[in-house]
């Protein structure tokens, strides 16, 4: 069973984060939440990445709120200041990391999908991500400054699911 604890952000900040720890110097990976906040279930797994041998962090983007309901779920993702979440809580949670880890990846399930393509993007310190379902405006992060190893669980075989842009985000990392 994990923890919370504060995160230190660069802007000097701090943002909750659930903590599940395998012990120093193990792997380290951020799980980013989905929409509906940092719920039971993203909590579990960084509980199972724990149990298999990684330190894992979620940060708590959405400040303790937590809901169930598509609506509101939408309404908070909505509000969500996306380059804050990524360059500052997703940066800090990384940077924590590191500082007991070997290595750190990141993974996100929807909106975590897109915010692990906005980090592996835009965040330094990350060796490799790992999305699943999201992809990210292009405005938040353009593909092609991606420089480590990602490997999407999306919608279409063969290639990343459309950005609104109607390209194939796989297009534009070439």
């Amino acid at each position: 069973m994990g923890t919370m604890i504060d995160v230190k952000r660069p802007d000097g900040g701090t943002c909750k984060g659930y903590l599940a720890e395998a012990g120093q110097g193990k792997p380290g990976i951020v799980v980013i939440q989905e929409w509906w906040g940092l719920n039971d279930q993203i909590k579990g797994v960084a509980d199972r990445f724990a149990a298999a041998g990684y330190n894992a962090l979620a940060p708590d983007l959405y400040k303790g709120r937590v809901t169930q309901k598509p609506d509101e779920a939408n309404h908070m993702m909505s509000g969500l200041d996306f380059v804050g979440a990524s360059d500052q809580d997703i940066a800090g949670t990384v940077k924590h990391l590191a500082g007991m880890s070997r290595k750190v990846g990141v993974m996100g399930y929807c909106m975590g999908g897109a915010l692990t393509i906005a980090a592996a993007a835009r965040v330094t310190g990350i060796a490799c991500g790992v999305p699943f379902y999201g992809v990210p405006p292009g405005q938040l992060a353009d593909p092609a400054q991606i420089q480590i190893p990602i490997q999407g669980h999306l919608r279409q075989p063969g290639q990343l699911v459309h950005p609104p842009s109607g390209e194939p985000i796989s297009k534009k990392a070439e």
